[in-house]
């Protein structure tokens, strides 16, 4: 059941010495948590209301579901402007129907994390990449720090995903900020970074909120145009079916399908580096998937839209001390005091308040650090990292993502196409072959025997290279060479294409009279050779574990005259006796 309901793993075992530490890093996290997610929720274009809404159930649920015990859910910068870019492509009229459909993403992105959990495919995060996500969470960042000039300005900006008509658009209406929105916002920022710096124990978010209040209330600055949040309704969201229709589901899907993915590879990220730094091992990616579609799932019939793990609110709740899931529970419950008595209390909250804590927020989220590494290091990464995060600034979000997975995989697709190949030499007084360019004083060569290895597996995308590489140093061998030997201990899968090839390879230089033989095959290689027919015209004598028994057979006279006989008997061609 523990497998199902990780909750029975630390629940009976829990110690009372671990409940102050969960309620100090429960309270913390529901301190940042209620004025973030309402913040969260203006960049995914709802009423705050529902960034709240959206801290309730699916946080609830992750605390019974989820195998990791320190990662804060709920909602995320980076979703939330998925969210705004997904539904803001469709022609939906009206903040009602926009909120429905919201809604109705939540759950059909719980839906497919579900199906992807119960069929344990949590591999298909392994196709966004590093260098994809990181191009993609800095470009994102970029476009949320820009989506709230809004709000800091107090302007009425033309939405967009797009980086430059942000831009654009916001200089079109300089003219008109409103600067006590703009002084609002800016001290806000400054007080954030400020403190943060100074001590990160103090609640600055917590404290922007309560002294911009206060602010926009006693000096009365409604009347001067201060944009405010208004008023929050006041009590627990109600059980509500989601508006699923077939025109929603065909409408949306596709951008359900990305946040589902970016959701799950955020909450296994930073699950698995909070892991890492404790020394600690409870996370089950498969099971990771099936705990944040039930939390979608059971937010969306309680009026949530998408949550999902927040990497600022992980790492307060890991170093305020968090032991266990019950932290989250805590959360929870003072999202619902907020909710039950405390809404009137955000009345006169700015929204460039909100918008400070989002700019600094999200600041975190763009990396300059990796970049600089994979410039010295692997330059053909960078070119991924900076078309993807040019991508997702100029052309859109999700097209962002998605050219970033198609690159990866052309980049992976090219590397495999011509992986490395090496001729091998015999280094002196030891049994090891190793890469003559690297080994060049040491490798002994042999003018009657080609040793080669093949650093990949043997599939149709290289099977040709595979082929051309192997002929041209056999021409290069000329008229000594006897045999050649394949060092198959980096192959570790081939395909039908690639046995084809090798087959035909094998032929052919057995028309030429040259002995082929493979060492070093790993188990499922040899399963494969077997069972493809290429042992047919290899022979199982030509199979070995290491090349120097492949050596040792080549140098044995009776052998290798056996070899050559058989060989002749087969294409029917005369073989001269090698002791001639």
């Amino acid at each position: 059941m523990q497998r199902f309901l990780p909750f029975l793993g630390w629940l009976p075992n829990y110690k009372k010495t671990d409940f102050p530490k969960d309620l100090v890093a429960g309270l913390t996290v529901g301190i940042v948590l209620v004025p973030q997610a309402m913040a969260y929720a203006m960049i995914a274009g709802l009423p705050p209301v529902y960034g709240l809404y959206a801290s309730l159930y699916p946080v609830l649920t992750y605390a019974f579901l989820g195998t990791s015990r320190q990662v804060g859910m709920g909602p995320v910068a980076m979703d939330s402007l998925l969210v705004a870019a997904g539904l803001g492509a469709l022609a939906i009229s009206g903040i009602e129907n926009y909120i429905a459909m919201a809604i109705v993403l939540g759950f059909l992105v719980g839906v497919v994390q579900l199906v992807l959990g119960l069929f344990r495919m949590g591999f298909l995060v392994n196709f966004l990449s590093k260098p994809v996500i990181s191009g993609f969470t800095s470009g994102a960042a970029v476009i949320i720090i820009f989506s709230q000039l809004k709000h800091l300005l107090g302007v009425d900006i033309d939405k967009s995903s797009q980086f430059h008509r942000l831009v654009i658009n916001a200089f079109q209406k300089l003219g008109d900020t409103n600067g006590y929105d703009l002084t609002i916002g800016l001290i806000g920022i400054l007080f954030i970074v400020l403190l943060k710096k100074w001590d990160k124990r103090i609640p600055a978010i917590l404290l922007v909120v309560l002294l911009g209040t206060l602010a926009v209330y006693f000096l009365n600055l409604e009347q001067y145009g201060v944009e405010i949040v208004g008023m929050v309704p006041k009590g627990l969201p109600s059980f509500q079916v989601p508006n699923i229709t077939s025109k929603n589901v065909l409408d949306i899907w596709p951008i359900a399908l990305t946040l589902a993915l970016v959701g799950y590879l955020e909450t296994i990220s930073i699950g698995k580096a909070i892991e890492e730094k404790n020394n600690t091992d409870y996370i089950d990616s498969n099971q990771e998937l099936i705990a944040l579609g039930g939390s979608n799932i059971v937010g969306a019939f309680f009026q949530s839209y998408i949550s999902t793990a927040s990497f600022s609110r992980s790492a307060i709740n890991n170093d305020s001390g968090a032991r266990t899931n019950l932290a989250g529970i805590i959360s929870v419950l003072l999202v619902v005091l907020t909710l039950l008595f405390l809404t009137p209390l955000f009345y006169y909250l700015p929204n460039a308040a909100l918008a400070s804590i989002i700019m600094v927020s999200v600041l975190g989220l763009i990396d300059i650090g990796y970049p600089k590494r994979l410039w010295i290091h692997r330059k053909d990464e960078l070119v991924v990292l900076l078309i993807t995060f040019l991508a997702t600034l100029f052309i859109g979000i999700t097209e962002g993502i998605l050219v970033g997975v198609l690159l990866s995989l052309l980049l992976m697709v090219f590397r495999t196409s011509k992986p490395h190949f090496a001729v091998l030499g015999n280094i002196r007084n030891s049994d090891y072959y190793k890469n003559i360019r690297r080994f060049k004083n040491e490798a002994v060569l042999r003018d009657d025997l080609l040793i080669v290895r093949f650093d990949a597996q043997l599939y149709f995308g290289n099977s040709n290279y595979f082929k051309k590489q192997l002929m041209k140093y056999v021409a290069l061998k000329g008229n000594a060479l006897k045999a050649v030997i394949l060092n198959a201990e980096a192959i570790n899968y081939i395909d039908a294409t690639g046995a084809n090839t090798l087959i035909k390879v094998i032929d052919e230089l057995h028309r030429r009279g040259l002995q082929f033989y493979i060492a070093g095959a790993i188990g499922p290689t040899r399963d494969i050779i077997y069972r493809s027919g290429i042992i047919d015209v290899l022979k199982t004598e030509c199979l070995f574990v290491r090349i120097k028994e492949a050596v040792d057979q080549f140098d044995d006279p009776e052998c290798m005259n056996d070899l050559q006989h058989k060989v002749a008997h087969q294409y029917g061609t005369r073989v001269t006796d090698v002791t001639d």
